[in-house]
């Protein structure tokens, strides 16, 4: 199928707008508060986290390198999942928590999560995974575009038939880990972030954003959903 600027508008293009854009910002919110723990966070930012590490750059800018090739790769082998949403993921995340992570210094969180003991820390944790589980679920039932991250392994999956494509999934998630794991042992900054909590959520966060997306998905989409789009939701 080929890029057409139409895909970009969308049917309820303005409401799914106004759940996606804010649903992108409070992702890179929450996920921000899960690296103030330490504890573990998605592959793909576990990754990125460990190279602009090893690079010295902010996140921001190190998303944007790494999501621009994930961009380029998609463009030529599955375009049709660009959209607003595929734009808005790669530049706005990896800023935000930039930001955030300034305003945690500068207003005493940081210091706070530090000096938190474990039932402190557990409870931050918990928050931030469940809040960040729902926004995630928003911005992908608005059906804008799929993060390049998560268009890969889909068009992977497209050309391995038979291999179902939750088995893809994992070896892409465990292939970001690994990259991270590498980088980081290979920065002088060291290996940033928790391997097993990143493992852990690359096995949990797919099927527990499918199944809290269920309900939205009737919010944002009040019109029947294509038989072929409504598996690329599940997956």
């Amino acid at each position: 199928m080929k890029f057409s600027f139409k895909q970009f508008i969308v049917p309820n293009f303005w409401r799914k707008l106004a759940f996606m854009l804010p649903a992108v910002i409070l992702m890179g919110v929450f996920v921000s508060v899960l690296t103030e723990v330490g504890w573990g966070t998605d592959p793909a930012t576990f990754m990125n986290v460990n190279i602009q590490k090893a690079l010295g750059w902010g996140l921001g800018n190190t998303e944007v390198l790494v999501y621009g090739l994930m961009f380029i790769f998609t463009f030529a082998f599955g375009p049709d999942r660009i959209g607003f949403g595929t734009l808005a993921n790669m530049v706005l995340i990896g800023y935000v928590i930039d930001i955030c992570k300034w305003v945690w210094e500068k207003t005493g969180f940081h210091a706070f999560v530090l000096s938190a003991g474990f039932g402190g820390k557990l409870c931050i944790f918990i928050i931030a995974l469940l809040l960040f589980v729902i926004v995630a679920a928003v911005y992908m039932n608005a059906q804008m575009g799929v993060a390049p991250y998560d268009a890969m392994p889909s068009i992977i999956s497209g050309w391995l038939p038979k291999v179902p494509f939750f088995v893809i999934r994992i070896i892409f998630d465990f292939s970001a880990v690994a990259i991270g794991v590498i980088v980081g042992k290979l920065s002088p900054a060291g290996l940033q972030g928790s391997v097993v909590g990143s493992i852990a959520m690359s096995l949990l966060l797919g099927p527990v954003i499918s199944l809290v997306g269920k309900p939205l998905g009737k919010i944002l989409n009040p019109e029947p959903v294509p038989e072929v789009e409504a598996e690329e939701i599940t997956e």
